[in-house]
C-alpha cells in the first residue's frame, strides 16, 4: 500500500536503500558535527562525535578538507567558509527569500518585535529568513540556519499542523522534552494542541521552550496553495501580553501571509 507523503515534499530513502550514497550522508553528517559548541575539533573528536573509526574520519576530514569545506591547523579541524555556499544555494534556489525579508522587516517595524520564517528540516523548525528587534529574547541567538524542535515551538507546530505524517515520525522516534514547567509533554495532548493550530490557522507557544518567550505563528503558501512555510513574531512574554499577541499581531501576520502568497508562485 502506498503510504501518502507530507505535501511539501517527497519520499526520503532509507539508509539501507539501495540508491542510498552512505559515503554522501556522512560526509554531510561530519560537516553538521561542527556547530557553537565545536568550532574546532581533533580527528578523535569527530570520529567519536559521528560514531566512526579514526581511519574512516579522516578519510572523510581530508576529502573535505581538498573540497575546500573544512581548514586543518595543526592537529586540529574546523569549517572553511566555503561551507556557507551550500546555505546560500538554498537560499538564492528560492527566490522568494527576498520577498519575506522584506515583510519581516516591516513586521519588526510595526510590532518592535523579532520575526523569522521557518521551515522544517527532520524533526526541527529551521530559521531561513529573520529580522532580529534590538532586544535580545532568547538565552541562544537565532540566526539564519538556526534550529530549534518543531513540537515546542509556534512556528513547527504551524508546519506539523499541516504535514501530520511528519509528526507521527516525530513522536514514534522522539520522546518530548519538557524545556519549561510549561512545556507539553504529553503525546495525546500535543497532538490535541496541534489539531486545534490547524483549525484555527494560527499558534501561540506560551513559555514551553524557555521561560519569558511568547510566540505566534501562521502558516504561509504560494499561489498554488503549497506551503513555503511558517512566519513567526516573538515577544517577551511580561513585556507582549497574549491577548495582544491575538489582537493587534495576528492580523499582521495574518495579512503578511496573504501578502507573501500573492507574490509568491
Amino acid at each position: 500500500m502506498k503510504q501518502d507523503l507530507p505535501e511539501t515534499e517527497t519520499a526520503a530513502l532509507a539508509p539501507d536503500h539501495r540508491d542510498f550514497v552512505s559515503a554522501l550522508a556522512t560526509g554531510l553528517e561530519i560537516i553538521r558535527t561542527f556547530d557553537r559548541e565545536h568550532p574546532r575539533m581533533t580527528l578523535s573528536e569527530v570520529a567519536a562525535r559521528n560514531g566512526i573509526n579514526r581511519a574512516k574520519a579522516r578519510r572523510f576530514l581530508l576529502t573535505l578538507h581538498g573540497l575546500g569545506y573544512v581548514r586543518k591547523q595543526d592537529r586540529y579541524f574546523e569549517l572553511a567558509p566555503r561551507t556557507l555556499d551550500l546555505g546560500y544555494a538554498f537560499l538564492s534556489a528560492n527566490g522568494y527569500q527576498s520577498i519575506v525579508r522584506q515583510h519581516l522587516e516591516h513586521i519588526t517595524e510595526v510590532t518592535g518585535e523579532s520575526s523569522s520564517m521557518g521551515v522544517l528540516d527532520g524533526a526541527d523548525v529551521i530559521y531561513v529568513a529573520r529580522s532580529a528587534a534590538p532586544h535580545r529574547l532568547m538565552t541562544v541567538a537565532l540566526n539564519i540556519g538556526s534550529r530549534l524542535p518543531a513540537v515546542a515551538t509556534s512556528m513547527g507546530r504551524v508546519l506539523l499542523a499541516f504535514t501530520p505524517d511528519r509528526l507521527d515520525q516525530i513522536l514514534a522516534r522522539d520522546a518530548l522534552v519538557a524545556h519549561t514547567p510549561n512545556t507539553i509533554t504529553d503525546a495525546k495532548a500535543l497532538r490535541a494542541c496541534i489539531a486545534e493550530v490547524r483549525s484555527n490557522g494560527y499558534c501561540i507557544v506560551d513559555q514551553e521552550l524557555e521561560s519569558g518567550l511568547r510566540s505566534l505563528a501562521v502558516p504561509v503558501h504560494n499561489q498554488h496553495g503549497k506551503l513555503l512555510g511558517a512566519l513567526n513574531v516573538s515577544t517577551n512574554a511580561a513585556r507582549v501580553a497574549r491577548d495582544t499577541l491575538e489582537q493587534d499581531f495576528l492580523p499582521l501576520l495574518l495579512e503578511t501571509a496573504r501578502e507573501i502568497e500573492r507574490t509568491v508562485e
